[in-house]
């Protein structure tokens, strides 16, 4: 399979299409994070920058600095699109991680949508349409997602796509550890 650094791929069902994140999705994704609702659920663990953007600028110039990213090969950032109303509800960050802990070389995935996505159904079917490329994807064997204690909907998913809850805590680059990981193995 072809890196998905030289291409993204494009994932598509019949309610949803993920592909690389474009500058044009900024103003779908200022409703995004631009609500205080949303920001509980976002994994922004290990991550410089602020995800709270209430300015259209804001959310262009993050979208700039993934697109950055992923030129370095990085990590990929996917839009979400709900084909049924064709606008972009959320995104999706996947990368292969290198660290001195139990979540090395291991594929992070990020999940970010708006509140009224964050439904068992919804995440599930978003979920499903790129967790069985991702080992392939990024050579690795085993995904991982963080989970917040209060996201009932988005465990439940998780579950259903055969994640468990990890006991290992993954710790950042300046030592902090982070908990709430569920992992699925390949």
């Amino acid at each position: 399979m072809i890196s998905p650094y030289e291409k993204c791929p494009i994932f598509e069902n019949e309610k949803y299409l993920l592909r690389f994140i474009e500058i044009s999705d900024a103003s779908d994704l200022l409703a995004l994070y631009s609500d205080e609702k949303n920001l509980p659920f976002f994994n922004s663990d290990n991550c410089n920058g602020n995800f709270h953007c209430t300015l259209l600028e804001h959310v262009q110039d993050m979208i700039e600095a993934w697109q950055f990213e992923y030129n370095q090969k990085e990590f990929v950032r996917w839009s979400v699109i709900d084909k049924d109303i064709q606008h972009a509800i959320g995104t999706i960050e996947l990368f292969k991680r290198q660290a001195d802990d139990f979540f090395n070389n291991c594929g992070i995935l990020r999940l970010d949508l708006r509140c009224d996505y964050e439904q068992t159904e919804h995440i599930f079917n978003i979920l499903s349409l790129i967790i069985p490329s991702s080992f392939t994807l990024f050579n690795c064997q085993t995904i991982a997602t963080k989970v917040p204690q209060f996201a009932f909907k988005r465990k439940l998913a998780i579950e259903q796509l055969g994640f468990t809850a990890s006991e290992e805590n993954l710790v950042g680059h300046d030592g902090k550890t982070y908990r709430d990981y569920f992992i699925l193995q390949k």
